[in-house]
């Protein structure tokens, strides 16, 4: 019998051994940071990376110039919930089942109470059954699919980052008035670029409509021409490019050696710098929405953030550095409210309608699908050779309650969740009175 309960006790141990905790002070808190540094997305990975880490820093009040500007240094002297943090990174080069056998190996062996990742929308999906399955929460960051906030919904995973409805929300406005009102869509065809094809119609609350289905290439392609070919062959005003990582520096040079903007306009998100950076000079003049430009906000946390990207990593933050910065704010204000429990019954109700201040300015948390609303912005590229990467015009900041996206909840929750917005959607509304 004694032996019987010895065994008892040894696995409930086990099993209270790895993932989320309840409040354990002066015990690390570690956190599981899934990026891409070796796949396509990889421009992207290092962006969530140093935005991430700075923001921890932001929220711990630390500054890593009182650190040497050494990363590793600053961090080792953060505390968050009275509890000294860690970052354990792993890179999964985009890869979906790579990402998952990590994000298990980080909860089950290196002791991650908490998940952040990744720039892949199609990795995030097992990433996100992990976490549930784990019972650990899962900030997505920066992948802007939106089916992890709808069709995959689950309740431990929140995005503080833009999903693609935004995107478009935002441009809706400046679209037709500029480019003509018939589109074709040229996108990637995986998770990423098929469900933003799919929101992308809601375009057609200004006018436009699309001539033909997406056209779809996949991820490896080197050569675009047939895609394009179709594309021009289309008759439309406009073709709007779904694409991410460095594939986008080739897909844009062979639609300028194409000649593409000569027959329609060319509507297609602003990117990364370094991407942007080596854009045909066709493009200038251009007008797009941008997630994030460091050159844009004028307030006190983006210039934390643009001063020590600066000093510990020799560059100015990028596209996806800001919601990275601002998914660790909300990560740390939810873990100092809960005293440091990572345990998500004590953090869901702290981020669901959770609002704070961050590089774009007002960030509010929805409730019933953990989707985050952030401002945008709409700019002119103005130059491609500033040697301070300051390509653009900004025409527009675009209030975050004014690109509200849809709730795509799957219906078997939707009922269930939908009324947890009703205190939420009455504080959006007075933000814009």
């Amino acid at each position: 019998m004694f032996r019987k309960w010895v065994l008892v006790l040894t696995l409930v141990l086990m099993v209270i051994g790895f993932g989320a905790v309840a409040a354990q002070d002066g015990e690390p808190l570690v956190i599981g940071l899934l990026v891409d540094q070796s796949g396509p997305l990889t421009i992207y990975g290092y962006e969530l990376e140093y935005g991430f880490k700075l923001g921890l820093l932001y929220a711990a009040g630390v500054n890593p110039a009182d650190h040497n500007n050494n990363m590793d240094e600053a961090l080792a002297a953060a505390s968050i919930g009275g509890r000294p943090v860690e970052v354990i990174v792993r890179d999964n080069g985009s890869n979906a089942d790579t990402a998952a056998s990590q994000a298990r190996e980080l909860i089950e062996q290196e002791g991650a109470e908490i998940l952040v990742g990744a720039p892949s929308s199609g990795v995030m999906t097992g990433v996100q059954q992990v976490a549930l399955d784990s019972d650990v929460v899962l900030f997505a960051a920066p992948a802007a699919s939106p089916a992890i906030t709808g069709a995959n919904f689950n309740v431990n995973t929140f995005r503080v980052c833009r999903n693609t409805f935004q995107d478009f929300l935002a441009f809706a406005p400046y679209a037709t008035a500029e480019l003509g009102s018939n589109f074709v869509i040229l996108a990637i065809d995986n998770d990423f670029g098929r469900a933003s094809a799919g929101a992308a119609g809601v375009l057609a609350s200004a006018g436009i409509t699309f001539v033909s289905e997406p056209i779809y290439a996949p991820l490896e392609t080197t050569d675009f021409t047939p895609y394009l070919q179709q594309v021009l062959d289309s008759g439309a005003d406009a073709v709007l490019p779904i694409w991410a990582g460095d594939g986008s520096v080739t897909l844009f040079q062979q639609i300028a050696e194409l000649g593409v903007q000569d027959q329609m306009a060319v509507v297609a998100a602003f990117n990364s710098n370094d991407i942007v950076a080596v854009s045909d000079p066709s493009t200038i003049g251009n007008i797009s929405w941008i997630v994030y430009h460091y050159s844009f906000p004028d307030n006190d946390i983006n210039t934390f953030m643009v001063d020590g990207y600066r000093a510990v990593y020799n560059d100015v933050p990028d596209l996806f550095s800001e919601c990275s910065f601002a998914t660790a704010q909300a990560l740390a204000q939810a873990v100092t409210a809960t005293s440091g429990d990572t345990l998500p019954t004590s953090m869901i109700p702290v981020l669901e309608g959770m609002t704070f201040e961050g590089p774009k300015g007002t960030y509010a948390i929805r409730p019933s699908d953990h989707q985050a609303l952030v401002p945008m912005y709409i700019a002119r590229l103005a130059n491609l050779d500033n040697a301070d990467q300051q390509f653009y015009e900004l025409l527009a900041t675009v209030p975050a309650n004014q690109i509200i996206p849809p709730v795509l909840l799957p219906e078997a929750v939707a009922a269930e969740r939908l009324p947890l917005d009703e205190a939420f959607n009455a504080m959006i509304a007075e933000m814009g009175s």
